[in-house]
């Protein structure tokens, strides 16, 4: 099985490590990874802000980077949501096409390589956060708890108020900061409330606003993206 790698702008500028991650636990259970160099950011910083027309040569160039793949991978599930959800209305054939192609990294891993236990070890106390995108636009369900529950050595606590968005919002961020970081603070009040010392999600562009509370306030956790648990072995631990 072949797939390309579609690392996210988030990914590539602050979280290498978490494309890194993707990519070895992908390979690890035997699928091909390609990394498209032309790809670039998929527009939906701009889309959302109410910038459809700029959006639209990012869109075309994100459709013809990923031409020729049968499946399309990310990391991410609010850049999974923008190609799924948005694409098909921008008229562009290549993109529409995209659109059927793309999967968030949790559903592939379920639904397309058929597997819940990839072979990880982690061996930490974990609370996951399902972000707003993968959760509410495309219906990751149980997917990601499923894959953590089946990690060896992982503690899976649940997290109150998990379906309640931590207050990133991409721009939403940026003009009610404040709002923003209450949300967040709340967030990360119920993650330590677990117990847990890793509060996981599948998005780092949440996990980078949770984290950056986490950071100030001094909570007793960290913010690990999905990937890097999933990725994690008793031969090679994820430091």
């Amino acid at each position: 099985m072949r797939a390309a790698l579609f690392v996210t702008c988030v990914n590539d500028a602050v979280y290498p490590s978490t494309g890194i991650a993707t990519v070895r636990l992908l390979e690890r259970l035997g699928v091909e990874v390609d990394f498209p160099e032309t790809q670039s950011c998929c527009g939906q910083p701009q889309y959302n802000t109410g910038y459809r027309r700029e959006t639209e040569p990012l869109v075309r160039r994100t459709a013809r980077a990923f031409e020729g793949y049968d499946y399309v991978v990310t990391p991410s599930g609010s850049c999974a949501a923008m190609v799924r959800r948005h694409y098909p209305a921008f008229g562009d054939t290549a993109a529409t096409a995209l659109a059927g192609r793309t999967y968030e990294l949790t559903e592939f891993l379920v639904d397309v390589v058929g597997v819940t236990d990839v072979g990880a070890y982690f061996p930490h106390t974990v609370t996951y956060h399902p972000s707003c995108h993968g959760l509410r636009l495309l219906g990751l369900g149980e997917r990601p708890r499923r894959l953590l529950e089946a990690v060896k050595g992982l503690e899976l606590r649940e997290l109150p108020g998990a379906d309640e968005c931590c207050g990133f919002g991409g721009t939403f961020a940026v003009k009610n900061s404040d709002v923003s970081a209450a949300m967040g603070q709340d967030k990360v009040r119920n993650a330590v409330s677990t117990g847990a010392g890793v509060l996981c999600g599948a998005d780092n562009s949440c996990l980078m606003h949770l984290d950056g509370i986490v950071s100030r306030e001094d909570a007793p956790l960290r913010a690990v993206h999905l990937a890097e648990i999933l990725a994690s072995t008793e031969e090679e631990p994820w430091s």
